[in-house]
């Protein structure tokens, strides 16, 4: 078998990049294979074009009269583009995406005059089989139907020569069976919860948008080499391996020079993300070898999910024409930093101002504070929550570790802001004097544009960080789809808002105080109640914990624990009033996610155990039979001398022996732990079995396995090693 790692050693240090012309400017290419609003003037008559942009701009619907239109310029604007089938692309609850191509081909009843076709219908909706895909007890498997229906608020595109319709998931009964629906949900009660409290400063704004900007991390390891790890293969980490001598101790690899193969790979991605029209623009190495980074424009949160969700996919493509495999794991290796996908995440109006960016004005400045405040209050009496929408399998390995925040959840906003908000919490009850609002306005909330400038530190252990314009949602995990994070983050604000606005009206109505004294009442004691969440230190301290606990934050370390939020009393009326999702949803997604880690885990045991018993004892006992082989030569040489002369010989025979037997027994307690949590009927019960049963005997036998790896003739070993992983190029 060890003919396998250097054959696939041979094959990577062999590899030339593959060659790659970029065909045009990015400018010029950008948005080329979408059905945008170019597109869209060019193929659809004046009422369809007006349908769609209502659509989008204002959701209004489009009858199928007019879905006819639309689909009939759909259809030729494809065709013109070489297009030979059609998919509705959607995200059901497993956290990738979903297609099934259709031919725009069609025959008549006998078979004759062929034609292409696609009409209203097919462009509206379809229906795959809901009792495949996770449904948390929502479908039965005999109950099978579901449908797609389309979300004109994210355009067509074309990848290859299949027309991708973006769409949401719906059961027969009306509950949404995927991650879109409820985002789309979040986002509409956002704009219509902001646009309320914007219209205290500003009676022009008609609408406000949640925006995100993602940032991908990720690996890029040879396929050749990739492939010769089943770990990788079967579950995107490696299980065991022992460390490389060179990791990024020396810190050479963190923006350094990128390397000629993953430069080319990534040009030849960003080409094709071009005509996708999805806006990248950063790319550099990561701090880990082999680890780089993505990042584009901010957009829309829902578009910007979408193409989140259709650039992970994209990546792996590309990946195949470049030989490289590309690893979206949050630790695929352990002793170098993991991967995240830091959600950037702001509120923008449709008279173009970024509602978390201070202004010149001291009224701007007021309604800047008014939803930063509102959004550190809404984080505050949400964050286990928040912590539960980024917990999976994979995350846990990563939170808490130096390179990521740890799994309390907490708020950062800097030294002088922290000063700011302390100057507001003493504004005096009641109805401000002219003198103190002129202060306040003046000298408080008039300065913050200054104060933000020399504002420019980063906490890196922080969760959830304020950069200046933006906040910063750290903990997501770079291989989840961002809709659960940006859906209960996108919701607990809303509902923030939602009651600020009450508690405001309610002092103007009934205290007849001023519009600004009631807003600066209201904000004074949410900075009061919210102090709890604002921490400004070192999030990986012993002392951090010990006071996030006195504070009364959660800190969930595994996801079993973490996922409980999901389904709480707290979750189940946060959804529920906000019109998100109803107790049937939550529920489901709550069951599906418990019975999602538990397979992770079960799957990592199973291949955990193979790996050991199949590839390293048996290399192991080979390596211990030339040792023995060379003892018995040694006594057949030196008679009674051998032992002292073999002293090092027998010592090896003796350790490896010692290292078999403890990978044997450690794998059959698994093997045990994992047959009684199998019986387990309860999703939860099953998950913490599975993580405070199971998941400790991974370590355990990974430490035998990693010193049987230096113990053992290189030649034998049948595993590539981490320095060959990480540092082949």
């Amino acid at each position: 078998m060890s003919t396998l790692r250097f054959q696939a050693l041979r094959e990577a240090s062999n590899r030339k990049p593959v060659h790659f012309e970029e065909t045009d400017r990015k400018s010029t290419l950008f948005g080329s294979n979408v059905f945008n609003d170019k597109a869209m003037k060019q193929f659809l008559t004046s009422d369809a074009f007006k349908g769609v942009q209502g659509a989008v701009q204002y959701g209004t619907k489009i009858d199928r009269k007019l879905a006819d239109y639309i689909a009939m310029g759909m259809k030729e604007w494809a065709l013109s583009k070489g297009v030979t089938h059609y998919t509705h692309w959607f995200q059901p609850l497993t956290g990738t995406t979903a297609e099934k191509h259709d031919a725009f081909f069609e025959t008549s009843y006998d078979g004759s005059d062929p034609v292409e076709k696609f009409g209203g219908a097919q462009l509206v909706q379809q229906e795959p089989d809901a009792s495949s895909f996770p449904n948390g007890g929502i479908r039965n498997t005999f109950e099978a139907r579901g449908y797609t229906a389309w979300d004109p608020t994210s355009p067509a595109f074309i990848y290859g020569t299949t027309l991708c319709i973006p769409t949401v998931f719906i059961s027969y009964t009306g509950e949404a069976l995927d991650n879109k629906i409820p985002l789309l949900r979040a986002l509409s009660a956002m704009d219509t919860a902001a646009t309320e409290v914007c219209k205290y400063f500003d009676k022009n704004v008609k609408k406000v948008t949640a925006t995100l900007g993602w940032e991908q991390e990720y690996f890029l390891i040879d396929k050749s080499l990739a492939d010769s790890r089943p770990d990788l293969t079967m579950t995107g980490r490696t299980l065991l391996g022992h460390t490389s001598a060179k990791g990024q101790q020396l810190d050479d690899h963190y923006f350094g020079s990128i390397p000629t193969r993953a430069l080319t790979y990534m040009r030849d991605l960003e080409q094709e993300c071009m005509l996708l029209g999805i806006p990248v623009k950063t790319r550099h190495n990561e701090v880990a070898p082999n680890q780089f980074e993505l990042a584009p424009i901010f957009e829309e949160t829902n578009l910007a999910v979408d193409h989140n969700c259709l650039l992970m996919d994209v990546m792996q493509k590309v990946g195949e024409r470049h030989d490289l495999k590309v690893l979206f794991h949050e630790k695929p290796f352990k002793g170098v930093n993991g991967s995240g996908k830091h959600n950037n995440w702001s509120l923008a109006t449709d008279t173009g101002v970024n509602l978390l960016s201070p202004s010149k004005t001291p009224m701007s400045n007021l309604q800047f504070l008014t939803f930063f405040i509102n959004t550190i209050k809404a984080v505050n009496d949400y964050e286990a929550l928040l912590r539960g929408a980024i917990a999976t399998a994979s995350n846990d390995h990563r939170l808490g570790a130096n390179e990521a925040p740890p799994a309390i959840i907490s708020v950062f906003i800097g030294e002088q802001l922290t000063k700011v908000l302390a100057e507001l919490e003493g504004v005096t009850a009641g109805k401000l004097s002219p003198e103190e609002k002129t202060d306040l306005k003046l000298n408080v909330v008039g300065k913050i544009p200054d104060v933000l400038l020399d504002n420019t530190d980063r906490n890196r252990t922080s969760p959830f960080a304020f950069t200046g314009n933006k906040f910063e949602f750290r903990a997501v995990g770079s291989s989840a789809n961002c809709s659960n994070s940006m859906t209960t983050l996108n919701t607990i604000v809303a509902k923030q808002l939602k009651d600020f606005k009450i508690e405001v009206d309610a002092l103007i109505e009934s205290k007849d105080m001023k519009k600004d004294d009631a807003i600066f009442n209201v904000l004074r004691e949410y900075i009061k109640v919210s102090k709890n969440i604002l921490f400004e230190g070192d999030g990986y301290s012993e002392a951090w914990e010990i006071e996030a606990g006195k504070r009364g934050l959660s800190n969930f370390k595994t996801t079993p624990e973490a996922l409980k939020a999901r389904a709480s009393k707290q979750a189940l009326d946060l959804f529920s009033e906000m019109g998100i999702m109803n107790h049937i949803e939550v529920q489901a997604r709550y069951e599906i996610e418990l019975e999602e880690y538990t397979k992770k885990i079960q799957i990592e045991g199973r291949v955990l155990g193979d790996i050991s018993k199949n590839h390293v004892i048996p290399t192991a006992i080979r390596y211990q039979n030339t040792l023995i082989e060379n003892v018995k030569g040694l006594k057949d040489i030196f008679g009674a001398e051998f032992e002292s002369i073999a002293k090092e010989q027998i010592f090896l025979i003796k350790e490896i022996s010692g290292h078999i037997a403890g990978i044997n027994s450690k794998v059959e307690e698994m093997t045990n732990e994992r047959k009684k949590a199998n019986v387990l009927t309860d999703a939860q019960e099953m998950a913490e079995a599975y993580c405070n049963a199971v998941k400790p005997y991974f370590e355990v036998i990974r430490e035998h396995c990693d010193k049987l790896e230096l113990l053992v003739d290189n030649e034998l070993w049948t595993l590539t090693k981490y320095r060959e992983l990480l540092f082949t190029k």
